[in-house]
Formats: structure tokens, C-alpha cells, sequence
């Protein structure tokens, strides 16, 4: 199947796409402003169906892959939602036990990419546990549209003392040791950002174009962080310059990259505003940055 790419579609249709993903468009808004870019033949429908995601393009580890074992595991949340679920992803022929990754999708829930996510960290000999936000509302639903519904009906205060609970539940596993790290995205971006600020123990924080907490928070933040922004992000950027300020006045440990050319969720190779080199260089980095801080 041919992947389309950003350069596929006007900017602007993008930037209506950004805000239907994050909810400040709904579907019908995005198709009735959609529709001034449907032409030749192609719908507004159409043009939504090209840009949501694909699951089975960005598979690049089958959830059967002997070289990894996987399950699906509750952990308790006694100040958030109570019980949640997540996905667990560990080498096969692990003989003790290895730093772990929490793995923070985006506002859609636990979806197959995420999973992809962790059982790629896996492969790269790291315990990786992505909980699903949507426990409470019965789990990721399979649908995209769907799960964006659902995201927005969830007590944010108690889904931030979820993902709290989960590193807690995945540091005190047997299959780990030492510190741990987390990796998000876009929402999941903003919850490692929420995270660094909460737990003094955390070993290192990778967001990918997350929102950054109020610069107050900063001066609490004490793992190192690596940020990946991209280039046509105003949403998430325009607090960049303030949080960056008070990092830098609490001393902390950061490192932040700009990806040019790059849309929002250019990591994510579901979807065509994946940029494959992009990706390549900020999960390299990422890889790198979570053995010199997680291990040894």
C-alpha cells in the first residue's frame, strides 16, 4: 500500500486535521471545512479517511514475534480510577531483570500503534508497559473516532494519578531493575512531562511534542529530559520559550530538538504526517538517551 505523506496535502487542510485529533474541531466541522480541498473526485470523507490512521502500515513488530512475550496486566490506582489495564512487552530470552520504559499513547487510548511502540522497546531489550487510559470506560474501542469521544469524557486529575500508579506498578515488577524511564506522544508527550515533575525517582523523561506544565512545575523536575518539537507545531510550541526559561533556571538536565519540516505526530507511522527520517534520528536518540540514563 502507498504511503502518503504530508507534502501530500495542503497545510492548512492539515492544521484542520490537527484540531479534529485533539478536539477542538469535530468531525463535522473538519468535513464542512474539508470540503474547499475535495476536488477531482475526492470527498471531504474521503480526505478524513486518507489522513486517520493506518495500523497495519506502521506495524513493524507482530504482536506474535517470538524474539518477545506480551500480556495484558491490571495494576490498582487507588487515587485515580481504581484498577487499570495495560500492555506489557519484554524480551524472550531475557535471563534477569532489565530497566523498563513506560510507554504513554496519545488521546486515543492503548491503539495498536502504541503497542507497536512497546514491543519495539522490547526488541531493544527493555521491559515496555503501555497502560490504556480508557480502562474505566471499558478500553480502547477500536475505533478512532470513537476513542477521541471517550478520551474527552475522563477525569484528567484521576487519569494523571493512573499513569502515576503504573510507573509505580512497573518499577516494583520482577522483571525490573533500577530506575525506569517513560516515552510519550503528543497527550502521552504532556503525561512524561506531568510525570518528571512528580516522581523524584523517575531515571529519564522523552516527550514527543507534549505540553509542557506551567514553568512553576520545573523546579521539581529532577530526571534529564530529551524533547522532540516539531517544526509546524504552533500549538504545542508556542510554550516552548517559557518552560525552556524555567528549566534552565532549576538546572535542569534537558535536551530539545526541533525536527524541520516535520508536522505533529511525525513519529507516528500510521499516519502520512510520519516523517520516516525524522522518526529515524529522534528514536535513535531516544534509544541512546534511555540506555546512558536506565542502565548500569
Amino acid at each position: 500500500m502507498q504511503r502518503k505523506t504530508a507534502q501530500d496535502f495542503d497545510q492548512e487542510l492539515l492544521i484542520l486535521f490537527d484540531a479534529y485529533v485533539h478536539g477542538t474541531l469535530d468531525r463535522r466541522g473538519f468535513l464542512e471545512k474539508a470540503q474547499k480541498f475535495a476536488v477531482g473526485g475526492v470527498t471531504a470523507t474521503m480526505l478524513l479517511g486518507a489522513l486517520s490512521p493506518n495500523f497495519a502500515l506502521g506495524q513493524q513488530v507482530t504482536p506474535t514475534d517470538p524474539r518477545i512475550v506480551t500480556e495484558t496486566l491490571s495494576f490498582p490506582s487507588p487515587n485515580g480510577y481504581g484498577t487499570v489495564k495495560g500492555y506489557m512487552a519484554r524480551p524472550a530470552n531475557a535471563t534477569g531483570p532489565l530497566p523498563a520504559i513506560l510507554v504513554v499513547h496519545e488521546n486515543r487510548g492503548l491503539n495498536p500503534h502504541i503497542e507497536d511502540i512497546a514491543r519495539r522497546l522490547a526488541l531493544d531489550n527493555f521491559v515496555a508497559f503501555a497502560p490504556d487510559a480508557l480502562t474505566p470506560l471499558g478500553g480502547y474501542p477500536g475505533d478512532e473516532q470513537k476513542a477521541v469521544a471517550l478520551f474527552a469524557q475522563l477525569d484528567q486529575t484521576k487519569t494523571a494519578e493512573d499513569f502515576v500508579a503504573a510507573a509505580n506498578f512497573l518499577k516494583a515488577r520482577p522483571e525490573v531493575v533500577g530506575k525506569i524511564g517513560v516515552v510519550g506522544f503528543c497527550y502521552g508527550g504532556g503525561v512524561a512531562h506531568m510525570l518528571s515533575t512528580r516522581l523524584p525517582d523517575l531515571g529519564a523523561a522523552v516527550p514527543f511534542y507534549g505540553n509542557q506544565p506551567a514553568a512553576s512545575a520545573a523546579s521539581q523536575v529532577k530526571a534529564p529530559l530529551l524533547l522532540h518539537f516539531a517544526a509546524v507545531d504552533e500549538r504545542i510550541n508556542a510554550s516552548w520559550p517559557a518552560y525552556e526559561a524555567a528549566l534552565k533556571a532549576a538546572a535542569v538536565r534537558y535536551t530539545a530538538y526541533q525536527y524541520p519540516g516535520t508536522q505533529h505526530g511525525f513519529n507516528n507511522d500510521t499516519t502520512p504526517r510520519y516523517d520516516a527520517a525524522a522518526a529515524k534520528l529522534a528514536w535513535e536518540r531516544t534509544l541512546a538517551f534511555f540506555n546512558q540514563n536506565l542502565r548500569g
